[in-house]
């Protein structure tokens, strides 16, 4: 067959191909079970192959590339406006392979297996840093029903459990004091697992020369570096920082019409977990530059203070996504905020 271009849709045991010539003739529409994928792919002439990036996308984007077929990755709610008719399998393979040969199309980058490990890693660890926090409000609760309110703060948990756990604390009954201790051995336990990934993260951190890089940026630390290089590589996906921006969802979202541009409150596309981590960082910044004399500091602080701190923070989280690209698309080390 003389396949020039093949749009797939993935699933966990049926795969929907649709693959057309060189005058966008249909040559192939064919329904493929998992274990048929290889094997139909290896006897084909190298052609351009699109994939609807979602759940193991990148696994087959790898798979197929291997076989010598060129591959991209098609973020979903670019391939919708391309759907004909109902949804079903059929016509989202035809989607995909109209979209994947739009010289326009903005493509996902292939992730290789460590960042994908590197993202489980954190993805698992936001898992438990969510249940630590229900955790914490679920003993809080308990806790105000008998009267004991607790101060803010994990902290404030941590060293209030032992002394509410004592035999001369008659506030409590002894039948709560076995649920109180249930609880703050599972929070014990979640601490201990979060201090695992945060040592594996921190130790990943040491031996990539861009994760150090990215650390020179203030409020960039290991955790967020290693989120960052794992979502984005070498960020040469994006064609400029603030393209990279727009991706964390860091910039205002647009409405603008008839040459009047109107701008709203920040888009929020994007990775939620990244963008987070960049806006708590940030904070972190715009707390410490109080009393800075640098050029970046008293751009802050003037934020800050003719805006508000929210505004101030996400200006600063916006600004270090740029400058996180440029360090890692020229390969070149942060100089640091200017006096």
């Amino acid at each position: 067959m003389n396949i020039k271009r093949i749009g797939i849709d993935i699933a966990k045991q049926v795969f929907q191909i649709h693959g057309v010539d060189r005058f966008d003739q249909v040559v192939v529409r064919k329904q493929l079970r998992r274990a048929q994928i290889c094997d139909f792919f290896k006897d084909l002439a190298p052609c351009l192959i699109g994939i609807e990036a979602c759940g193991s996308s990148h696994y087959w984007a790898r798979e197929l590339s291997q076989l010598g077929h060129e591959v991209k990755l098609i973020p979903a709610q670019f391939v919708k406006p391309y759907v004909k008719g109902g949804k079903n399998d059929a016509n989202d393979a035809e989607a995909i392979c109209e979209a994947v040969g739009r010289p326009a199309m903005r493509f996902v980058a292939i992730k290789r297996v460590e960042q994908q490990v590197v993202q489980a890693e954190h993805r698992i660890r936001s898992r438990l840093v969510r249940a630590r926090t229900a955790l914490s409000n679920e003993i809080r609760g308990l806790l105000s029903e008998f009267g004991i309110v607790i101060a803010l703060g994990i902290t404030q948990i941590r060293q209030a459990l032992p002394l509410l756990l004592e035999e001369n604390e008659v506030r409590l009954s002894q039948k709560f004091k076995l649920l109180l201790a249930e609880l703050a051995e599972e929070l014990r336990q979640i601490d201990e697992h979060i201090a695992q990934h945060d040592q594996r993260l921190k130790t990943a951190a040491k031996e990539d020369e861009r994760i150090q890089r990215l650390m020179e940026i203030e409020g960039i630390g290991p955790i967020s570096a290693s989120a960052l290089v794992a979502a984005v590589g070498d960020a040469t996906q994006f064609a400029s920082a603030r393209d990279m921006a727009a991706w964390l969802g860091l910039v205002p979202g647009q409405h603008s019409s008839g040459g009047k541009e109107r701008l709203g409150h920040i888009s929020k596309r994007g990775d939620t977990y990244l963008r987070t981590l960049l806006i708590h960082g940030a904070r972190a910044v715009l707390n410490r530059c109080g009393n800075k004399e640098d050029r970046r500091s008293q751009w802050a602080n003037q934020l800050a203070r003719r805006r508000n701190r929210n505004i101030a923070t996400v200006a600063i989280a916006n600004k270090n996504a740029r400058i996180a690209w440029a360090v890692l698309s020229r390969k070149e080390a942060y100089r640091g905020a200017v006096a």
